[in-house]
């Protein structure tokens, strides 16, 4: 019988830091677009525009970090290298384990 995977199955803090940065990023670009900000005759609302800006550039990392995260079914093909290509391997392997949640099967 098939597993039933209901939601986002793999990595689900970078779905929701991408989701958090955009959000924080586009209110931040509106609060400096429509609101006046000044303190003492210094107008602050340019600086919020470009801290959103960043954040919803940092945003885009957390989005292509989960899309990869989820893609299924890609084989790798193990290269005959040194010693280096083995431990790059086992780094990322490690790390995809600590990110990644296990899954939890659903009852019909």
């Amino acid at each position: 019988m098939a597993q039933k995977i209901n939601g986002l199955p793999h990595c689900k803090f970078a779905l929701v830091f991408a989701v958090v940065m955009d959000l924080l990023g586009v209110v931040s670009m509106l609060l400096g677009v429509f609101a006046s900000l000044e303190f003492e005759g210094q107008d602050f609302g340019d600086l919020l525009v470009y801290s959103g800006a960043l954040l919803v550039m940092f945003s885009m990392g957390g989005w292509v970090i989960w899309y990869s995260g989820n893609i299924e079914g890609l084989a790798i093909k193990k290269k005959s290298g040194g010693t280096m290509g083995r431990a790059f391997d086992r780094l990322a392997r490690n790390l995809s384990r600590r990110i990644h949640l296990p899954r939890t099967e659903s009852t019909p």
